[in-house]
């Protein structure tokens, strides 16, 4: 090749330069001063003049790929990198999508760090953090679920219709001495102290945790209503000496709450109907007549005429404030350290170690502090777990000339699992044709059936659902 040809092909190259291979080094263009510092030839790239070390926008995503043993043993999680490397060779499977998990496929060493999970116990909400001494592994918060106490009241109705029927039925009134001995709960209280125990186990099956703390605190709901309160008055409470018909009516004068009549049948009401999430405090009741309590029905009382209300501000001023979580913390503070056997914390020093560190109000912070988080900590990914029935127990309804029957057989899907067809990700949205068949959505709401053949289960719906999140504001190390 002639060098006239070779000075038509590459620039800023002499004519009388011989034939090498030419370095991207930006340290030896330096010395030789063909080009400036950090720049490369145009026609070797094809772009002009690019930077050699481009800016790693992602350098602040701190994502963790969670690691078990071949035993199912949770080990200190690793890095996307090593992770790929891992699937590639067949030195590991996946287990889990999200958060996403691996387990190996071969014997290994079992060094592990010093991990505390820390807690923050709540009645709707729980904040949960894992933090070793440089950095926060995971970090989310579950949302429990609120429907119980509903599904249990319309539970109990169905059955009551039901045992209306059975004109042959014994009377079994005094009957069931055994669910109220000691230690007893309600099944909606219950059902949250499990999820608290279940979403430990499950970050201990991700994490190898060695120390839990949990927040609790202790709420005296009297002193919350009347701070003033005091002597025997404390004591004896509010419904001292009556009945909650006899307190409610001496309250309003023997009058109804909404139109003012008297000499009337009057019939207890919720302010707030338990279907909007009232309670049965005495707060939350009054006395109206058999007319008004129709009207009212399940509405609140900005959703009612004004001649309905009449004392509006009155009575949602003594309606607005709920005691549940209040409640809920100080039945269950002892509960959970104990099932646990954890060391717990409390709720002032919490809000002192977070205001000092300058962070702000959230359950996820508040269990980044209670597990010894601190500025010089890297935060991690925030999850979102939400919580979905693992059943649904319906009974079919009557069919003229048939009994009723009830669906026993669970079938292999249910709705919410994640399945692959046709190369796309599809949620279940029901089952028909007695399992034959399923009902399949995509993101963009089309639904499409298919049968069972020609879909393959990725992962299941149900139990404790973890959604992936947003990275907090404060993504670096904590200045």
């Amino acid at each position: 090749m002639s060098n006239s040809k070779l000075s038509g092909k590459l620039k800023n190259v002499p004519t009388d330069a011989s034939l090498v291979c030419s370095s991207t080094n930006g340290l030896l263009n330096r010395v030789e001063k063909l080009s400036a510092t950090r720049k490369v030839l145009a026609d070797n790239l094809g772009e002009e003049n690019p930077p050699l070390k481009r800016e790693r926008h992602l350098s602040r995503l701190d994502v963790k790929v969670f690691v078990v043993n071949r035993r199912g043993k949770p080990l200190m999680p690793t890095t996307p990198c090593k992770t790929r490397v891992l699937l590639k060779t067949r030195q590991a499977k996946v287990i889990r999508r999200i958060p996403f998990t691996i387990q190996l496929t071969y014997a290994t060493a079992e060094f592990k760090q010093s991990v505390i999970l820390g807690i923050d116990a709540g009645y709707s909400i729980v904040g949960f953090s894992a933090v070793t001494d440089t950095k926060e592994l995971l970090a989310g918060e579950l949302k429990l679920r609120t429907d119980v106490s509903k599904k249990l009241s319309e539970r109990r109705m169905y059955r009551c219709n039901r045992r209306g029927r059975l004109w042959y039925r014994k009377p079994r009134f005094n009957n069931r001495k055994g669910s109220k001995s000691k230690g007893w709960f309600a099944p909606s209280i219950t059902h949250k102290i499990k999820s608290h125990i279940r979403l430990v186990e499950l970050i201990k099956s991700l994490i190898p945790i060695t120390k839990v703390i949990v927040e609790v605190a202790s709420f005296d709901t009297q002193k919350m209503q009347q701070p003033d309160i005091g002597g025997i008055e404390y004591q004896q409470g509010t419904l001292f000496g009556y009945t909650v018909r006899n307190y409610l009516l001496k309250k309003w004068c023997h009058r109804c709450a909404y139109c003012h009549k008297s000499n009337i049948p009057l019939e207890i009401d919720h302010i707030i109907p338990k279907s909007r999430g009232g309670s049965n405090r005495i707060d939350n009741l009054t006395i109206a007549c058999h007319s008004c309590n129709l009207k009212k029905g399940k509405k609140l009382l900005s959703e009612c005429s004004p001649k309905l209300s009449q004392q509006i501000t009155l009575i949602q001023r003594q309606a607005s404030r709920s005691f549940k979580a209040a409640t809920f913390m100080t039945i269950v503070r002892r509960i959970m350290v104990n099932q646990l056997n954890c060391q717990y914390t409390y709720g002032d020093r919490t809000k002192y170690q977070r205001t000092r560190i300058k962070l702000p109000k959230s359950h996820v912070n508040d269990a980044f502090v209670i597990a010894g988080g601190g500025n010089s900590h890297q935060r991690s990914q925030i999850f979102t777990i939400t919580q979905i029935r693992r059943n649904n127990r319906s009974i079919q309804k009557n069919r003229k000339g048939f009994k009723r029957s009830v669906r026993r057989k669970r079938y292999k899907y249910q709705p919410n699992d994640l399945v692959l067809y046709e190369n796309g990700l599809y949620l279940v949205k029901g089952v028909f044709s007695y399992g034959k068949w399923v009902r399949l959505v995509n993101t963009a709401g089309t639904t499409i059936n298919s049968s069972l053949n020609k879909i393959q289960l990725i992962k299941y719906g149900k139990g404790l659902c973890f959604h992936a999140n947003s990275l907090p504001t404060q993504r670096k190390v904590f200045s």
